[in-house]
């Protein structure tokens, strides 16, 4: 079992979060047409990279914050963890 540590309550267990993907994807800009390949690129065509990785995670059973963390994902090591809004 992970130890994640939110920024805005300490250390918690992963069964608190929800993964929210990588946090390295650009999202498209709103109000802007995307096509369908953009839009199918953006959502389902992405490589699943091992090793460090940034990704985005919710403490939903916590304080309900994004944040972002910085973890090997063949070893599940946990280098850092930042609010949503820092950069790793």
């Amino acid at each position: 079992m992970l130890h994640i540590k939110c920024p805005h309550c300490g250390m918690r267990s992963q069964n608190e979060f929800s993964y929210g993907g990588d946090a390295t994807v650009k999202r498209p800009e709103l109000n802007k047409e995307v096509s369908d390949q953009d839009w199918d690129n953006f959502v389902y065509n992405r490589k699943s990279l091992r090793g460090k990785h940034k990704e985005l995670w919710q403490h939903i059973s916590g304080c309900r914050q994004w944040i972002k963390i910085e973890r090997d994902t063949a070893t599940h090591e946990i280098f850092k963890t930042v609010k949503a809004s820092e950069d790793i």
